[in-house]
Order: C-alpha cells, then sequence, then structure tokens
C-alpha cells in the first residue's frame, strides 16, 4: 500500500468531528474486499469484520479531525469561529481552510489581538467576502472548516495535516491489506468524535465486546528542540507500545504481548508513556465488564498543527505490530 496516496485521499475527504461520512464512503471504498462484511453504526463508527473463531479484537482508529466551526458572520463578511476539539491557535494562524462545498479561507486575528494572550475570539476566517450578504451565499452559521494544507514526502518522512488520525487508518487498511486467513475474529474499526471526547469509540466498543483491543493513534514525540519530555517516544525508532496516558493505563498483559511480538517479529519498537492526552484506549478499556486494552502509537511531531510528521518507518513497524497481534493465539476468558 501506498502509504502517502491513501493519506492524500483520505485528508481530501471533509471530516472534523461530527462529519466523518466523507471519509467513511471513502474508507469504505478501499476496505470492502479486505473484509468479510461492513457496516456502520449510529454513531457513525465504519466497521470492518473479519471473521474467525478465536479471541474478538477490536482496532480502533478514529477518523474525525479537529476543525474550526462558523459561530458568527460579521458585517464585513469575516466569520468568527469555535472549536472542534483541540486546536492550536497560534499554529493556525495565516493557514488555508477550506469548507465541506468547497468555500476557502485564511485564517487570521484581530489586529488588537495580544498574542501572548491569544484566545479565539481574537481570531477570525476571511473567505474573501466583502460583506455579510456575500458570505453567507458562501458559508452558513454551524458550517465546519479543516486545515487546507498539502501531504507531501520530506525524506524517509511525511508532513501532512491530520496524522492525527488519518495515518492510523491508513495503517488499519495496510493492515487488512496483509492479513489473510486469521484465527481470531477481527473488528477493524473507524471510529467518529474521538476529538470531542471519545464518543464513536464508547459505543461500538459496547457494541461487540471484544476480548481484546487496541487503539492505534499518534503520539507526541520527545525529539525536538527544547523538548519537555511530555513523552517518551521518538521518531525513528519504530511502534510505540502505549503504556499510560491519561485516559487509560494500558494493561500489563496487553503490554506484554506486544512487547514480545515486537521482539519475535523483530519489529522495532519503543514504549509510549505520555503526561497528557489520550485516545479512544482510554474509552474502550471500561466498557461493559472491562476490555484487555492496549495501544499501538505512532510518534508524531507538531500535534494539532496544520502540518504534522511522521517517519515512513514508524508506520510500517506500527502496521506490522498490528498484523502480528490479529495473529497472535491469545486466550479468551481469562
Amino acid at each position: 500500500m501506498d502509504i502517502l496516496s491513501v493519506l492524500k485521499k483520505l485528508n481530501a475527504c471533509h471530516g472534523p468531528a461530527g462529519e466523518e461520512t466523507g471519509v467513511v464512503e471513502c474508507i469504505k471504498n478501499l476496505a470492502v474486499d479486505l473484509c468479510d462484511e461492513h457496516w456502520t453504526d449510529t454513531m457513525g463508527n465504519l466497521i470492518a469484520h473479519k471473521k474467525g473463531t478465536g479471541a474478538k479484537v477490536m482496532f480502533a482508529a478514529h477518523m474525525d479531525s479537529i476543525g474550526l466551526i462558523v459561530t458568527h458572520v460579521e458585517e464585513n463578511g469575516f466569520l468568527r469561529f469555535g472549536k472542534l476539539g483541540g486546536l492550536n491557535l497560534p499554529a493556525i494562524l495565516y493557514t488555508c481552510v477550506r469548507f465541506a462545498n468547497g468555500t476557502r479561507g485564511l485564517v487570521s486575528l484581530d489586529e488588537s489581538a495580544d498574542l501572548k494572550k491569544l484566545s479565539v475570539e481574537d481570531m477570525y476566517i476571511d473567505i474573501g467576502a466583502h460583506s455579510r450578504e456575500e458570505a453567507e451565499k458562501l458559508v452558513q452559521i454551524g458550517d465546519t472548516a479543516v486545515f487546507d494544507t498539502d501531504s507531501i514526502a520530506a525524506g524517509d518522512r511525511i508532513i501532512s495535516p491530520y496524522m492525527d488520525n488519518r495515518i492510523s487508518c491508513v495503517i488499519l487498511l495496510a493492515a487488512m491489506e496483509k492479513l489473510a486467513q486469521c484465527e481470531n475474529d477481527l473488528y477493524f474499526v473507524f471510529t467518529t468524535q474521538e476529538e470531542v471526547g471519545l464518543r464513536g469509540a464508547k459505543t461500538a466498543a459496547y457494541s461487540i465486546d471484544p476480548d481484546y483491543a487496541l487503539a492505534i493513534d499518534v503520539t507526541l514525540s520527545d525529539d525536538v528542540p527544547g523538548a519537555k519530555h511530555n513523552g517518551s517516544s521518538v521518531l525513528g525508532k519504530g511502534a510505540a507500545i502505549k503504556v499510560m496516558d491519561s485516559s487509560v493505563i494500558s494493561h500489563p498483559q496487553v503490554v506484554s504481548i506486544l512487547t514480545a511480538l515486537a521482539k519475535e517479529k523483530n519489529i522495532a519498537y519503543q514504549s509510549d508513556v505520555i503526561r497528557g492526552g489520550g485516545t479512544d484506549a482510554g474509552a474502550i478499556h471500561v466498557s461493559r465488564a472491562g476490555v484487555y486494552t492496549g495501544g499501538i502509537s505512532i510518534p508524531c511531531r507538531y500535534i494539532h498543527t496544520p502540518t504534522e510528521m511522521v517517519q515512513i518507518s514508524d508506520v510500517e513497524a506500527c502496521i506490522d505490530l498490528t498484523v502480528a497481534f490479529a495473529n497472535a493465539k491469545l486466550e479468551t476468558g481469562v
């Protein structure tokens, strides 16, 4: 699978939290021949099922992205907006954005704004309109916008918007492509509304009721100048096996299985411990009577900016580890 090509296809879709339908259709077209059946649930999660008689395993990668939502249209045509998820406000200044209907604009800020105390109230989107009347022909209150930046190769790394978490969707698709017959009963779940509270994963986990689950997501890299060591992984050292974040303490048994598989299959790996942030694992592990849950993370620089960065070899290691876990002999009823 061409990682960059598939990432571009997913990012061409409009998919902020709550509006993932376009991403669903794109992934469905890519996954239809890689699974036995697929469906979407009430929350919009896309579930691709590869049937098996062994342990029931759920892999979760969220489709949704952070975004901007229009809250007010000013007389002069500028758009005030709110946040969908954790926007990094300084990072989005003067970034191009696009709406679902193709309207494009630029994020800017009031000239009186204090950059040291920057808030969303200081910012606006300029779509080139001359008046409110002209702007409202293009955009309405409640419309959402996403980053309109490109996905590019940079040596052995990729720079792109929405690595968080479209790169994990690519990983699940690539893993499905590599899996033939498998004893385990596999559910590849492309979840919704993770960025606003792990909402899709909560209902999907309840419905599937898996024995084991892995959340596939990006994690903070600790390899940039002035890093405050909020994370433990770095680019280039392989798949990051989730130990803990603010949403989950991975089950020791799952951490042990992943570590053993990485060693056995000669897959580059490292540990993932971050002080803040979370993944779908946070909702999954407390579903029903509890789920043996862990995570496979992709080290990523500049998370929640329009230009996130990952290393291709790390992505490939995450694919291999996902496949290894899917094929592993997993005990049930433990």
